[in-house]
């Protein structure tokens, strides 16, 4: 067969073109090994190179990491900073002892709300029913415990358990069905809230004894100082020790792992936090029971988010739904089991603002809430685009708003300010993660 003019070797005349000249073939012809080079350079972990160089390494990937996006809870930080700044520069009872105590309680019930509004906000989510389904299972307690006689952990439960049904409800809507989520949760808003005034009844209002068990959670404090600082000693403890062992973990890896001066110095800096913490609340009354429960929710819930494949899932399907499911991902069961956390600690939030208050209420679950708890977890830091969050973004939120609300009372300020503070406030955070978010595509890591 003749050639047809082109390169294209013609099947069956047993000729082969070589795609390489002469003196770049390998010798002994087409079918020697290819040489391989001698050594390939290793590659370098480049926060190892940080590392080494000390304090200016750190300094300029600060730089760097905040120059591409990569912002973290450091503005969230930044404006707690300046609110304690200003309120405390404006009255001194702002940053007393007796002051901070009590914030550190009336944060609780919206902090545990916002602990649940971060899980749906991780999928990019959100869910506009938490208020009512606050009010609904402080109503449920209320109405069996004091109403109808029924044991208090009884109806402590099934509050609790009536949360995670309307989550369970919820989601099956949202990922069975495929009604958007704020559709859902919107009728639920509306539709909660009308089951809550009936389960109350006519009266409208249930006055908790005090001594329930809901009451005793919210209202119980450790007055002895050994108290708030073995808290603090434990949670660093903790925190050395998941450190440690992670390191070791990735070491006996062979993966980059964080060296020990950057543990001791994270070490320090918390202790440092900490015992101050401690110190201020023993200045008052001591260690509010409701803040050790909030911060046990916060430690094992992020546990569950950071450390587990069930959370590495939700974040995955926030960040990238068509990868997730790719992954082989369980979509619709991920989805029902985060509405079903988040209204299960709507249901939590809501005893302690009964408890607050010491009754349940036409009003329970309602007022500013919900706006609240959302901009608790968006200002402490979880994106309203998906992906991005923890758990501590519910406390440093909480205290965001908290603070204001706070530092205006004391001020003597209407709530007429304080919503348009609290609003500007959130307007702020949205704004800053979305130039973060841009910022961080244009510098290729979004």
């Amino acid at each position: 067969m003749s050639d047809d003019g082109n390169n294209t070797p013609q099947p069956g005349n047993g000729s082969r073109r070589n795609p390489l000249p002469e003196d770049a073939m390998p010798k002994g012809g087409v079918n020697a090994p290819v040489p391989v080079a001698a050594e390939a350079t290793p590659a370098v972990d480049p926060r190892l190179i940080i590392r080494q160089e000390g304090v200016k390494g750190y300094l300029g990937e600060f730089r760097r990491r905040v120059s591409s996006g990569e912002l973290g809870s450091l503005p969230v930080v930044l404006a707690l900073i300046v609110i304690w700044a200003v309120f405390g520069s404006l009255n001194s009872t702002f940053l007393s002892a007796q002051n901070l105590s009590n914030l550190s309680q009336q944060i609780v019930g919206t902090g545990m709300i916002a602990i649940g509004v971060v899980f749906v906000l991780l999928l990019g989510e959100i869910d506009l029913s938490v208020g009512s389904v606050s009010g609904l299972c402080a109503a449920i307690f209320a109405v069996m415990n004091v109403t109808h006689g029924v044991n208090e952990w009884v109806a402590l439960l099934s509050a609790v358990a009536g949360g995670a049904v309307v989550g369970l409800i919820q989601g099956l809507f949202f990922a069975k069905i495929g009604v958007p989520a704020f559709v859902v949760t919107l009728a639920g808003f509306l539709f909660w809230n009308g089951l809550m005034l009936q389960i109350l009844g006519a009266s409208g209002t249930v006055n908790l004894s005090g001594h329930d068990i809901v009451s005793r959670l919210y209202t119980t404090i450790y007055g002895q100082a050994i108290a708030a600082y073995a808290l603090a000693a434990v949670g660093v403890l903790l925190f050395l020790g998941a450190a440690l062992l992670d390191a070791g973990r990735r070491r006996n890896a062979g993966v980059p792992y964080r060296p020990a001066s950057d543990i001791a110095l994270r070490t320090i800096v918390l202790a440092v936090l900490a015992f101050l913490a401690a110190y201020t609340l023993n200045q008052y009354k001591g260690l509010p029971l409701a803040l050790l429960i909030f911060l046990i929710f916060i430690v094992v819930l992020d546990f569950v988010l950071r450390r587990t494949g069930y959370g590495r899932q939700i974040f995955a399907l926030g960040g990238n739904i068509e990868g997730a499911r790719r992954a082989g991902i369980n979509i619709s069961w991920i989805r029902i089991s985060v509405f079903m956390i988040c209204s299960t600690m709507a249901a939590v939030g809501g005893l302690f603002l009964a408890a607050q208050i010491q009754s349940a209420s036409q009003t329970s679950g309602g007022g500013n809430l919900l706006m609240n708890a959302i901009a608790a977890a968006v200002i402490g830091g979880t994106s309203l685009f998906g992906g991005r969050g923890n758990t501590w973004s519910a406390l440093l939120g909480a205290l965001v708003i908290g603070s204001i609300q706070s530092g205006m009372n004391i001020q003597g300020l209407s709530n007429a300010i304080q919503f348009m503070i609290t609003g500007a406030v959130l307007l702020a955070a949205v704004v800053i993660d979305s130039l973060s978010r841009r910022t961080q595509r244009a510098a290729g890591r979004a």
